[in-house]
């Protein structure tokens, strides 16, 4: 049985949020991605990115606009419901988790659940698929702690898998791996049929990712849009406040970037 399902749409309308009135962390962003869609959302830090992201799947409420999954206001569902639609691999789990790497996984059951029931063969046959999808079964008995960046990473993405969502959200799915375990965790999550959103750090990464290109800029969004329209210099040095240079890429259509600062600011 499979334990993944096809992507849904996305739609956000004029979206703000804000911890109090005075602070807005997130203003008037609207955009829509296709069901299937590699959506990259990029920016400085302190952007908005992560606000952004607690908005999408139901973790904060925006004080003005809306998130629609297939036309369908998140805030009109349950929590319950949204967990069935979105799952989230965020960056905040304990090194010293205490559990099994089938217990991790078996967790993203839970919001399929039906009251107190025990786990059911459909429960364990889900998420045996999810190990087996991200290479995880012979790891199935180990101690989540015990594992490198990169197996925990999978496994997270695996437990995503588990609660059979549509959307997939991840903050930083790459950071702190190294460059072998940042391709293959997004080769891994190209190979899902499955709507995917993530925040990333780098540039060139995003462009061989995405399939939509978000650049976040003091909560507002600077520009989006397919990769090869909205990663350019002009756009990179002005969001990001480098100066960014263009390469070709030999390997494939995208463009690649270097990052310098102004000359202005090395002299100074």
């Amino acid at each position: 049985m499979s334990c993944t399902a096809t992507g849904a749409g996305l739609r956000v309308r004029a979206l703000d949020w804000g911890p109090r009135p005075d602070l807005r962390l997130v203003r008037e962003v609207d955009f829509a991605i296709a069901p299937g869609s590699r959506l990259a959302i990029l920016g400085p830090n302190g952007a908005g990115k992560t606000s952004l992201l607690r908005c999408l799947y139901r973790s904060a409420q925006p004080t003005a606009g809306s998130v629609e999954v297939d036309g369908v206001d998140i805030w009109s569902m349950t929590a319950r419901e949204v967990a069935r639609i979105i799952a989230v691999v965020l960056q905040e789990m304990p090194s010293d988790f205490p559990f099994s790497v089938r217990d991790v996984v078996m967790m993203g059951r839970i919001p399929r659940r039906e009251g107190m029931s025990g786990w059911t063969a459909r429960d364990r046959e889900t998420v045996a698929h999810a190990l087996e999808h991200l290479d995880l079964a012979h790891l199935a008995g180990r101690q989540f702690s015990t594992l490198s960046g990169g197996e925990k990473q999978r496994v997270l993405i695996a437990r995503a898998l588990a609660q059979q969502p549509r959307i997939i959200i991840l903050d930083e799915p790459t950071n702190h791996l190294d460059i072998r375990h940042q391709l293959e965790i997004l080769d891994l999550l190209q190979t899902l049929q499955l709507t995917i959103v993530t925040t990333l750090h780098d540039i060139n990464l995003a462009a061989e990712f995405a399939t939509d290109v978000a650049i976040l800029t003091e909560g507002r969004m600077a520009a989006f849009g397919a990769p090869e329209d909205v990663l350019n210099p002009q756009a990179l040095s002005a969001a990001f406040g480098v100066t960014a240079t263009a390469h070709s890429n030999g390997v494939s259509n995208s463009a690649r970037f270097s990052f310098s600062l102004t000359r202005q600011e090395l002299i100074s």
